[in-house]
């Protein structure tokens, strides 16, 4: 009798669909918010997060779920301005998987809280790909980065509910075409508002607040 090898190929895709799936029934359960954070390393997603612990202090009650390859960094820096933070480390991987950010989700004080943030790891390709059980995947640009890179990338331009161009205080001093960005932000995706701010100087942050306030 001969024995056969058969290489069996597992729907990877199915089954990160399947616990961003039990995420979003659970976030609706306790009826908190969960937005996604996408961009490149450096285009200011934590300095934002930040921010936003001043900005909405006793106003949106929320916590962090910090998404890297190594270190516990950027899940300290917000933990400094009071707000909960985990650290969610893949070990190599690009992306977050909704596995990993399910157990992170229920370790959390989900009935105090009003939404929670994930930063996905930085960057602008992998992290589009997966949904992890988030209501909206939000788009992060600096504009130390380039005009270019919403054509360059679209898909994450395209899946995003809203898009953040952050670092809008270095425009002095980089060559960067706010108006051409959002027109091409726009032709792939006409329905996403696009914020222009600083976390540094606190510019154009009251409207992405209130965008925030009224997803609540």
């Amino acid at each position: 009798m001969t024995t056969t090898n058969v290489k069996v190929y597992k729907d990877l895709m199915g089954e990160n669909e399947k616990w961003a799936n039990e995420t979003r029934r659970l976030l609706t359960e306790k009826c908190v918010l969960m937005i996604n954070l996408i961009g490149s390393p450096g285009s200011g997603k934590t300095a934002l997060l930040e921010r936003m612990a001043k900005s909405l202090e006793n106003r949106i009650r929320f916590a962090v779920l910090e998404g890297d390859v190594e270190t516990t960094r950027d899940a300290e820096r917000i933990a400094a301005v009071n707000i909960q933070a985990s650290q969610l480390l893949t070990g190599g991987a690009c992306h977050l998987e909704a596995k990993l950010v399910h157990y992170a989700l229920k370790d959390l004080p989900l009935d105090d809280l009003d939404m929670v943030v994930v930063e996905n790891v930085g960057n602008l390709v992998c992290p589009a790909e997966f949904d992890v059980g988030e209501m909206a995947k939000i788009a992060v640009l600096s504009v130390a980065e380039g005009d270019d890179k919403p054509s360059k990338y679209p898909l994450l331009f395209h899946e995003a509910k809203a898009v953040i161009l952050t670092k809008i205080d270095l425009l002095l001093h980089v060559d960067f075409d706010v108006d051409d960005c959002i027109a091409n932000i726009k032709r792939i995706n006409a329905s996403a508002p696009v914020f222009t701010l600083s976390a540094k100087t606190g510019i154009g942050v009251d409207n992405w607040i209130n965008w925030l306030h009224e997803r609540r």
